[in-house]
């Protein structure tokens, strides 16, 4: 019988985790600054009107975006008028009740955004809604020059 002078290997049964905190830290850096940077979308300025806000109640909706120079967004993304009316169409025929609004800016033409609405509606879109900002609130002001 042969005694082995050499002790037995035990198994490591911890983990070293500061190098993946490290890690993280570092992706939570870069999650940090890039964030903003994929958020910021079209920048339009809306008329202002009073109207009650619509009631989606979760679903998804589709923003068509005409901007200052006529150019046309499909949920922030650059898009031609033809491929507007195949992406809303094909849209449109997977979810039927989707609703679909246009946000058009204040100084662009009207013809722009009728054209617009006239497109979705060929591309099978019932109604048309559109985006407004509400109008800052002058009742504090309105006060003042009373008393």
């Amino acid at each position: 019988m042969t005694v082995s002078l050499r002790p037995k290997k035990r198994l490591m049964s911890e983990i070293n985790v500061v190098p993946y905190i490290d890690v993280m830290l570092v992706l939570l850096v870069i999650f940090m600054i890039t964030a903003p940077l994929l958020t910021q979308g079209i920048k339009v300025e809306l008329p202002q009107a009073s109207a009650k806000p619509v009631d989606t109640q979760d679903q998804e909706i589709l923003v068509v975006t005409v901007n200052r120079k006529g150019r046309l967004y499909l949920d922030d993304r650059k898009i031609s008028k033809k491929n507007l009316k195949k992406k809303v169409a094909k849209i449109l025929k997977l979810r039927p009740k989707t609703p679909v609004v246009v946000r058009g800016d204040k100084r662009v033409a009207y013809g722009k955004v009728i054209e617009t609405m006239v497109l979705l509606q060929e591309a099978g879109v019932p109604n048309v809604g559109l985006v407004t900002e509400n109008p800052p609130n002058n009742s504090s002001t309105n006060r003042k020059k009373r008393k």
